[in-house]
């Protein structure tokens, strides 16, 4: 922190690949360090060298495809949870898990911005979203269906009687937004509950694209139009990014 200058070991300390990362996550982390040392070297503003960026690994896994039957399982389990003698996190869970997992699958949008929505982000007259904490910092607008947000509506009048002046959408205990593993332990828990294959609620993203896409068959130069509105509702950068999830 008291630093003054860039140095080598610096760069090279924090640019190293760690035990818990793959290649390409380490490359996704240290992709903008190299970049900017690139920048200063080629003004002479800098003798440090760019880090060594490991080599691009082929992704070997598959989502999970979701059936119809485990979809209704899973969302009954979220609309069955205790409704007797609830503390008010309980209660706010309560509210709170049937609405956030119908808005990924609904909407195919990631679930860090679903976490992260502020109020101020979600258009309930229009029904869009405004999502600005995105994977990197693009900025993207997500259209609503009808009866998503109809739901959303009922679940703002509802949520509004125990935090009237929250700041996120989906809010969790002292004004904050809920964490991964807030995600990752609801999900896992609600879908063992009537399920047994493996399943995780980020690939509820893969399900939105590929159904999505699946119903544009004979769609002829309107699939291309299609395709584009998915990539932009989606936040891809490039129409590739959103061809690699039907991939």
């Amino acid at each position: 922190p008291e630093a003054t200058l860039l140095s080598q070991e610096m760069v090279d300390g924090w640019c190293s690949k760690r035990d818990t990362e793959t290649n390409n996550s380490c490359r996704s982390r240290i992709y903008v360090v190299a970049s900017f040392i690139r920048y200063l070297r080629k003004r002479g503003k800098t003798d440090v060298m760019e880090p060594g960026i490991p080599k691009k690994e082929r992704r070997t896994y598959i989502p999970h495809s979701f059936t119809d039957t485990e979809l209704v399982n899973f969302f009954h389990a979220c609309d069955s949870l205790p409704s007797e003698h609830l503390t008010p996190e309980q209660r706010s869970r309560k509210i709170t898990i049937p609405v956030f997992f119908r808005l990924l699958y609904s909407s195919g949008i990631r679930t860090n911005e679903a976490r992260m929505l502020r109020v101020e982000d979600v258009d309930l007259h229009h029904g869009i979203l405004d999502i600005h904490y995105s994977k990197g910092h693009a900025q993207h607008y997500v259209g609503l269906h009808d009866s998503m947000l109809e739901l959303l509506k009922i679940y703002d009048a509802a949520i509004r009687k125990q935090y009237p002046d929250r700041t996120y959408f989906f809010p969790a205990r002292g004004d904050t937004f809920h964490r991964r593993n807030w995600v990752q332990k609801n999900f896992r828990e609600l879908w063992d509950k009537y399920n047994h294959s493996h399943a995780t609620a980020y690939e509820l993203r893969h399900h939105y694209a590929v159904e999505n896409i699946n119903r544009w068959t004979d769609e002829g130069f309107g699939f291309n139009a299609k395709l584009l509105y998915l990539n932009k509702s989606m936040g891809h950068s490039t129409l590739e990014s959103t061809k690699y999830y039907y991939s």
